[in-house]
């Protein structure tokens, strides 16, 4: 008798050193369904899959604690190649096609079907020529079967993306023996009308006994295509669901559902909320590879801490990235009444708005030089701050910035040994500080600060948050913070505007429910469920 699933990882739990990223998480898959797996980033979807397939991250850290089953047969994934091999498939969310070959190269590589030629007969079997035409008839095939009808001798360079993802599809199709098929968000680059093919593409597949794990963030599309759901939070299970025994309310509020757990206890004094405008911003375009914006209208009052939340490639980070000049952006901003012309870093470092960047070691420091210069370097280079002589031939002014690096150091509570320690011997947190305080020296009247408490402690998490918030509390400045982190937003900013599709899903209050958040991250709003 076959086993009731085709796939149980029972238990599993997995750790990079003392950080366990699984905790004892199960999931089941029966054949012929489509099971959901949903999570925030970091939920730990992407370590449960990477076990799976045998990733090489897995093995190479001390691989992880629990069982997994294919057909009710205990196993050990040691590698992708012993994945496929076992009838496990994946749709990547980033392609794996190679641009310069054509539909039946991609489709059938590493999997060639050769004949035999008159050198073969002599010398062996490995200089067999390759059958094309036998090949191109199982590329046809597989094409047929996700409804797309395009020539299997088309290059991939220059198809639609859309194409390129039924592409991906055909070719995990078309191996042989597969029992289990990923999705790992095949809708993200898809329209409307090709998300739903995709939808029915998938139950066809499902149809033919082959089960399917279809991770997306969508909650609507999981109600049109799954059979059952589980949602993993922190690393843990949070539930299994049947679709017809949840909704779209139960699956974002599980997936948010922290309740208090997680609320970093920040003392703030209440604020008289200002009415004037510091940023309007009326149909922004940010060309940022991965983090796209695609007309969004917002407004940030005089002295407000506003958070920006969403999922990764988003958006959300596009934001500030395409105001500050960093990537390609179009549409009209105003900061306090006058047009803030857009592509021009400088001009809007002059006007008054700073920028500490999510890409601290990449962008925002300069880790082989002193803690000091780090701190002035940009209010030199823009305002002409801490420097000294007539305008020819300015000299820094070492007194004055190593008083004013002092300053910083104390007020901000660096932790260093001297403002000439260097900036790339510090700690995250510290080094996020000196962000900061680098972004304090051009004096600004408005702050961006993208993803402040990435990859820094706890203890240094609670720091910097502190700082941001008796920064615009006692000094009024204003300040748009973006994050990954839902919980410190909530902890910290006045309102929280949810990027979802490179757009505006809602604006919520830092009390919403965890099903509004839940929701508008998916692209939802609470009130009616339709798509933004």
């Amino acid at each position: 008798m076959s086993a009731e699933y085709v796939l149980e990882m029972r238990n599993i739990t997995k750790e990079y050193g003392q950080n366990a990223v699984l905790k004892n998480v199960t999931l089941r898959v029966k054949p012929g369904e489509i099971h959901a797996l949903l999570g925030e980033n970091g939920a730990g979807k992407s370590t449960l899959m990477n076990i799976l397939f045998g990733m090489p991250v897995i093995h190479t850290t001390g691989g992880y604690q629990g069982e997994l089953l294919l057909d009710g047969e205990t196993t050990r994934i040691l590698s992708p190649q012993h994945a496929m091999q076992q009838g496990i498939g994946m749709v990547h969310q980033e392609f794996m096609l190679i641009p310069g070959f054509t539909i039946t190269e991609n489709i059938k590589l590493n999997r060639e079907i050769s004949k035999p030629n008159i050198v073969s007969r002599i010398l062996g079997e490995d200089l067999e020529s390759l059958d094309m035409e036998a090949m191109r008839a199982d590329a046809r095939k597989a094409l047929g079967s996700v409804g797309i009808a395009i020539s299997e001798d088309t290059k991939i360079k220059g198809m639609p993306v859309g194409y390129m993802q039924f592409v991906e599809i055909a070719r995990e199709i078309d191996k042989s023996g597969i029992r289990l098929l990923v999705f790992d968000e095949p809708t993200a680059v898809l329209t409307e009308s090709e998300a739903n093919q995709l939808i029915a593409v998938m139950k066809d597949i499902a149809s033919r006994n082959i089960a399917i794990i279809f991770i997306t963030h969508r909650l609507d599309e999981v109600m049109q295509a799954a059979d059952t759901i589980t949602i993993l939070r922190d690393g843990k299970l949070a539930a299994v669901r049947e679709k017809k025994d949840t909704s779209l309310v139960e699956m974002a509020s599980l997936m948010i559902g922290r309740g208090d757990e997680g609320v970093i206890a920040i003392d703030a004094q209440a604020k008289t909320q200002k009415e004037q405008i510091a940023l309007k911003v009326r149909d922004l375009h940010v060309d940022m590879p991965g983090e796209a914006l695609h007309g969004i209208d917002i407004d940030v009052r005089e002295g407000e801490f506003l958070g920006i939340g969403g999922l990764a490639g988003q958006g959300k980070v596009g934001l500030p990235n395409g105001i500050m000049g960093l990537y390609p952006a179009r549409g009209e901003v105003e900061f306090f009444g006058e047009p803030l012309p857009l592509n021009d870093a400088k001009s809007s470092l002059k006007r008054g708005i700073a920028m500490v960047s999510e890409d601290r070691r990449g962008v925002g420091l300069l880790l082989d030089q002193p803690i000091e210069d780090n701190i002035v370097f940009n209010a030199m280079q823009v305002n002409g701050d801490f420097l000294v002589g007539p305008k020819f031939m300015q000299l820094r002014n070492g007194k004055q910035v190593r008083a004013f690096a002092t300053k910083m150091i104390k007020e901000l509570d660096i932790r260093c040994q001297s403002p000439t320690q260097h900036t790339g011997t510090l700690s995250g947190g510290n080094q996020q500080k000196v962000c900061v305080a680098s972004a304090l020296a051009l004096n600004p009247k408005f702050l961006f600060v993208s993803e402040p408490t990435r990859g820094i402690d706890i203890g240094a998490k609670h720091l910097v948050l502190e700082t941001l918030v008796r920064l615009n509390r006692e000094m009024g400045l204003t300040i748009v913070m973006v994050s990954s982190e839902l919980m410190e937003l909530r902890s910290v900013c006045d309102r929280i505007a949810i990027v979802a599709e490179g757009k505006i899903a809602d604006i919520l209050e830092p009390n919403s429910s965890d099903a509004s958040y839940g929701l508008a991250m998916s692209g939802l709003k609470a009130e009616g469920g339709e798509a933004l």
